[in-house]
């Protein structure tokens, strides 16, 4: 089994400003995209540093909302958030 690692979320002015977890990249990218949002037609731009290396991966993330699963606990809302990722490139980092 894969091993979890560390994505931190880079804003415009290249700081770290949060941290996801996954083992992938797109994982990550996936829970960053529900948090920043975006629409289909306005897509936000993410980029997560995988940390320990200086790769910059880059996604393009949207949110849309749909109906829950109609098996879905109780505690669920009827609406859920379902995010939309498609990988861009993966830049790298001249320093950390």
């Amino acid at each position: 089994m894969a091993e979890k690692k560390n994505f931190a979320l880079r804003n415009e002015n290249g700081e770290e400003v949060g941290v996801f977890t996954g083992r992938q990249p797109r994982q990550a990218a996936l829970k960053a995209a529900r948090r920043l949002g975006g629409t289909k037609d306005n897509p936000v731009t993410i980029r997560l540093r995988e940390k320990g290396t200086k790769k910059v991966h880059v996604f393009e993330g949207w949110v849309e909302v749909v109906d829950a699963p109609a098996n879905r606990p109780a505690w669920m809302p009827s609406k859920i958030k379902k995010a939309h990722v498609r990988k861009i490139g993966i830049e790298t980092l001249e320093k950390l």
